[in-house]
């Protein structure tokens, strides 16, 4: 007797066509937390104006109303170290107060809190900064780090210029020796730095303050994520 036709086996898997493909790797996330630094006259103050206004972001100012800032630049003694701790506590409360809060949108700050620890190794002598040490350590602990950090560097002697045509009447007491550590100071820390994604920008050769097409240059290539430490040196007006 012929066999009878045994029925067709059931696919061990789904059909080809139907085989859902494997996921790939989840869309990056857009920085909740960002920061702008540099020294003075760099831009941060400009760029992070318009930042906050395309990111719909809430913006954390630095502290510009330090009552010791005057001496300091008079270099009274004992103004230095009143100087320093003011920055600290200020800027710790302004930081912490932002990210305490839920709201959509990001945080955009005009500064990174580590970087008032920079002007205080230029500012105070060891004893100072022993008792400095202790409150910025704690205060330290108890803030995230950023998601993003764009570090705006510059030439001293182009910030020179910069504070020269803005003619700022305290601006002009830094002298050229003072301006010309901070810069270092801040190349060398950010040099090391790992603690959030980096955006290194050289402004030097561009004024993204008072050119348009500067200013574009650098706003399309904040459209693109930020890996790592990344650096970005524009071509500048030709």
């Amino acid at each position: 007797m012929p066999r009878q036709p045994s029925p067709a086996s059931p696919a061990k898997g789904k059909p080809r066509a139907l085989q859902s493909a494997p996921p790939g790797p989840p869309a990056p996330q857009p920085p909740r937390f960002i920061v702008l630094e540099g020294p003075i006259r760099v831009g941060k103050s400009t760029l992070a104006r318009i930042l906050a206004e395309r990111l719909h972001a809430r913006r954390v100012f630095d502290c510009e109303d330090n009552p010791f800032l005057a001496d300091f630049y008079k270099e009274k003694r004992g103004a230095a170290f009143q100087t320093q701790m003011y920055f600290l506590i200020e800027r710790h409360r302004r930081l912490q107060d932002a990210l305490a809060v839920e709201a959509p949108g990001p945080v955009l700050a005009d500064f990174l809190f580590e970087k008032d620890r920079i002007f205080a190794n230029l500012n105070l002598d060891d004893e100072e900064l022993k008792l400095y040490d202790r409150y910025f350590e704690r205060f330290a602990a108890e803030l995230r780090p950023p998601d993003l950090v764009i570090y705006l560097q510059a030439k001293p002697d182009v910030l020179r210029g910069r504070i020269a045509k803005k003619g700022a009447r305290e601006e002009t007491q830094i002298s050229p020796e003072y301006l010309e550590a901070v810069v270092r100071a801040y190349e060398h820390f950010f040099f090391r730095y790992s603690a959030s994604d980096l955006l290194v920008i050289n402004t030097s050769d561009i004024d993204f303050v008072n050119r348009n097409a500067d200013l574009q240059q650098l706003l399309r290539r904040l459209q693109d994520p930020v890996k790592g430490t990344q650096y970005f040196l524009p071509l500048g007006e030709s």
